[in-house]
């Protein structure tokens, strides 16, 4: 049983290494360089490279956690399993890699580490139907294209970069919906949230009443003067 993005496949009958991150969230046909400097996600690595090169990128439950702990921090269920695409193997055994997401899956029991073995694995279960044709979505798509052609969204960083795939005929809407959530919402609990949500119309909700929020920000910030704008707010 398994998953597929193009021609890769994810075996969900063996375990899946698990690499937690307290700040990224991986989407399914997005690219996450990562370097890799800690011992036992060096052996993961090393194993993986070994093996199928599919790693699963899970966050911590707890925000509060950190390295110093003793107890092995608690992950959310949802998970994003990828693929690496590319791998620069360093001094002192550290990696960089470019991990390419391939599908949505939950955890359904950890595998602690054992037998030399310094790295957690998960079995995982598809939070997707197996093989299963997305809907088209067109209208979805149309609603998408008219929002970040708008004279306000327009302007954002990384706008141009998504609408170019949206001439292209081999990238499906569900594509889409990846690439937007990736390269334009910032926010790592609000990409969890489309990590989770297995249904891709309300994942294109998500996104709709995202950018919508972004847009009605955008037009604030344009009445204010500069020094007024809010936090963080700019066109990049």
């Amino acid at each position: 049983m398994g998953c597929m993005s193009e021609t890769i496949r994810v075996n969900f009958g063996r375990p899946i290494p698990v690499f937690p991150l307290s700040d990224a969230v991986l989407l399914p046909h997005a690219i996450q360089p990562l370097h890799i400097f800690e011992t036992r996600y060096r052996q993961m690595v090393n194993d993986c490279l070994d093996g199928s090169g599919q790693i699963a990128i899970a966050t911590f439950a707890n925000d509060d956690w950190s390295d110093d702990d003793s107890a092995l921090p608690s992950l959310r269920p949802a998970v994003c399993v990828g693929q690496i695409v590319q791998h620069e193997a360093l001094e002192d055994g550290r990696h960089d890699i470019l991990l390419q997401g391939i599908c949505r899956a939950r955890i359904v029991r950890m595998i602690e580490p054992e037998n030399g073995r310094a790295y957690r694995q998960a079995d995982l279960a598809p939070l997707e139907a197996v093989d299963a044709q997305p809907p088209a979505m067109t209208r979805i798509r149309r609603q998408l294209r008219e929002m970040l052609t708008s004279p306000r969204l327009s302007r954002m960083r990384s706008v141009a970069t998504v609408m170019a795939w949206f001439d292209r005929d081999d990238v499906s809407t569900h594509a889409l919906l990846e690439f937007i959530g990736f390269a334009l919402l910032k926010d790592s609990e609000l990409k969890y949230q489309l990590l989770a949500e297995a249904n891709p119309v309300r994942r294109a909700g998500i996104i709709k009443d995202e950018l919508a929020n972004i847009d009605l920000l955008v037009g604030r910030a344009q009445r204010q003067p500069f020094e007024t704008w809010p936090k963080g707010m700019s066109w990049n």
